[in-house]
C-alpha cells in the first residue's frame, strides 16, 4: 500500500508544481527541470507519469478545471450568489484563469485541437444543462440560450482577476471599487437571468 500512497503523494505535488510553472510561464516558457526541482521527483518520473511537455499541460487544466467544478457548482438559481462563489474562488486561486489564457495564446484563437476537447465539452454541458433545467421549471427566465448564460457568468466572473490591471485603471484600486464593481456584475447577472435587481 505504501508504493501507491508515495506515488499519489508524488503525482499530488507534480500537479501542484506543474500548475504554478505554467501558470506563471506558459506552455513553452514552463520547464520540467524547475517542476522537478519545486515537486522534489525525478525528471524522467515526471514523463514516466504524464508524457511530454503538452500533456503534463492538458492534464493541469483538466486537473485545475474538475477542482472548480467541485469547489463551485452551478447554482443557476441563485445566479448571483453563483457569480460570488466564482469571483471568489478565482481571486483565492487564479491559476485556472492564467492557465486558459495561455492555451488561447499558446494555441491560437480558431483552428486548434482544443486540449481534451471530449471531456471539456461534457464539462461545460453539466453547467448548460443545470441552467437550462432552472429556465424549464421557470426559476429564471429563457430569453438566453442557457449556453450563453454559462460563458456570460463565468467572463464576468473571470475577467476582473484575469485582466486585474485592465479593471484597477478603469474602475478603481481599492476595496471599495472592488465591491462596488462586484454590486454592479450581480445587478447584471440578475438582469440577465430575470431574478430580481434594478
Amino acid at each position: 500500500m505504501a508504493p501507491t500512497r508515495d506515488a499519489e503523494a508524488t503525482k499530488a505535488r507534480i500537479f501542484a508544481a506543474a500548475t504554478a510553472e505554467f501558470a506563471a510561464h506558459g506552455i513553452a516558457g514552463a520547464r520540467i527541470d524547475r517542476i522537478a526541482r519545486e515537486a522534489k521527483a525525478n525528471k524522467q518520473l515526471i514523463y514516466a507519469y504524464f508524457g511530454d511537455k503538452a500533456e503534463l499541460f492538458r492534464q493541469v487544466v483538466q486537473h485545475a478545471m474538475l477542482d472548480l467544478a467541485a469547489a463551485v457548482p452551478p447554482d443557476p438559481e441563485n445566479p448571483d450568489g453563483y457569480l460570488d462563489r466564482l469571483m471568489a474562488y478565482h481571486a483565492e486561486r487564479p491559476e485556472l484563469l492564467r492557465l486558459m489564457l495561455w492555451e488561447g495564446l499558446e494555441y491560437g484563437s480558431g483552428g486548434f485541437e482544443v486540449q481534451r476537447e471530449q471531456e471539456r465539452r461534457e464539462y461545460y454541458a453539466a453547467k448548460a444543462a443545470a441552467f437550462a433545467a432552472a429556465q424549464e421549471k421557470g426559476a429564471i427566465e429563457r430569453y438566453l440560450p442557457p449556453e450563453h448564460l454559462v460563458f456570460i457568468i463565468s467572463a464576468l466572473a473571470g475577467w476582473p482577476i484575469a485582466v486585474s490591471q485592465f479593471r484597477n485603471l478603469l474602475v478603481g484600486e481599492t476595496e471599495e471599487d472592488a465591491a462596488q464593481l462586484r454590486e454592479s456584475l450581480r445587478t447584471a447577472v440578475r438582469r440577465l437571468t430575470g431574478t430580481g435587481g434594478s
